[in-house]
C-alpha cells in the first residue's frame, strides 16, 4: 500500500525533495476511540470503518477524489446515535490534516471546485489560512439518508475545520435529491482539498502566505 511505502522511506513519492506529508492520529474519550492514518501524496486508496455506514461512503469520496490514502477506523457510542461518531472522526481527520501538512510549506493554500451529481450541483471553496471558519449553505430536503442524519454533515465539516485551521465555505447551487446534494459536496471538498495541499513548484519552499506564516 502506498501509504506504507512512504512511511517506510520517509519521502514522498512525487518529489523526493519533500518528506512524506502522512500524519497518524489517536483520539479516545469515553464515546467514541477514533484512529485515522493518512498519506496527502497517495493514490486514493481507503479503508474505512466507523460504524456509520453512510459517513464511511463519503470518506472514500474524499479519499478517492482528494488521491489521498486514507485508514480510518472508529467505535463509538452508536447505540445513542451516529453524532459523537461522525464529529469525532471528523475532528480527528482535521487533526491528520494539520498534522500531515506541517507548517504548510511549499502549498497551493487555496483550492475550489463544483461538483455536479445529476441534478445536484455543489461548490467548495477553502483555504488553509490557519483561521478556522465554516460558512454552509446547504439546504439537505430530508432529515435523513437511509439511518444518517443529515444534520451531521454540518457538524462532520465543523470539526474538520476547526482541528485543521481551514477555512471552508460550501454553498449548493442546485439539487433536490438529499443523497445527491451530500455526495456531491464530499466530492467538491475533496477536489478542491486536492488543489489546496498541492506542492507549488514556483514556492515549494516557501509559505504561502505574505506574513510568511500560516
Amino acid at each position: 500500500m502506498q501509504t506504507r511505502e512512504s512511511l517506510a522511506t520517509g519521502f514522498s513519492p512525487l518529489n523526493l525533495e519533500f518528506p512524506a506529508r502522512i500524519a497518524s492520529v489517536h483520539r479516545a474519550t469515553g464515546e467514541t476511540d477514533v484512529q485515522v492514518s493518512l498519506n496527502l501524496d497517495g493514490q486514493g486508496q481507503c479503508s474505512t470503518k466507523t460504524g456509520v455506514p453512510f459517513l464511511d461512503h463519503m470518506l472514500h469520496q474524499i479519499s478517492s477524489h482528494g488521491l489521498i490514502d486514507l485508514d480510518i477506523h472508529a467505535t463509538g457510542d452508536i447505540e445513542i446515535d451516529d453524532h459523537h461518531t461522525n464529529e469525532d472522526v471528523g475532528i480527528t481527520l482535521g487533526q491528520a490534516l494539520s498534522k500531515a501538512l506541517g507548517d504548510r510549506k511549499g502549498i497551493v493554500r487555496f483550492g475550489h471546485f463544483f461538483a455536479p451529481l445529476d441534478e445536484a450541483l455543489v461548490q467548495v471553496t477553502l483555504d488553509f489560512s490557519g483561521r478556522p471558519h465554516l460558512s454552509y449553505g446547504l439546504q439537505i430536503p430530508t432529515a435523513r439518508v437511509g439511518t444518517y442524519d443529515t444534520q451531521l454533515v454540518r457538524e462532520f465539516f465543523v470539526a474538520v475545520v476547526n482541528h485543521s485551521q481551514m477555512t471552508l465555505h460550501i454553498r449548493q447551487l442546485d439539487g433536490i435529491n438529499s443523497h445527491h446534494i451530500i455526495e456531491a459536496t464530499f466530492k467538491a471538498f475533496a477536489r478542491a482539498l486536492r488543489m489546496a495541499i498541492e506542492i507549488d513548484p514556483r514556492r515549494a519552499h516557501l509559505i504561502p502566505s505574505s506574513k510568511g506564516v500560516l
